[in-house]
């Protein structure tokens, strides 16, 4: 069986954690910001975590990093 390749672009969108959560960023952060309160900005920037239901299709993306 050949090896399977990561998805390139899944690979540079999310990051696995030591304990194997998949952290993400959020969207709606790249351009038309100046009608985005600075509080919903501000959170925008902040990582968050990948939900259990979409962890599934992540780990499909990325075979090796888990």
């Amino acid at each position: 069986m050949p090896k399977l390749k990561s998805h390139r672009g899944a690979a540079k969108r999310f990051k696995v954690t030591a304990r194997g959560k998949v952290k993400r960023g959020h969207a709606y952060k790249s351009h038309i910001l100046t009608k985005k309160d600075a509080k919903r900005r501000r959170h925008l920037d902040e990582d968050t975590y990948v939900s259990e239901s979409d962890l599934g299709r992540v780990r499909r993306l990325l075979p090796y990093s888990f």
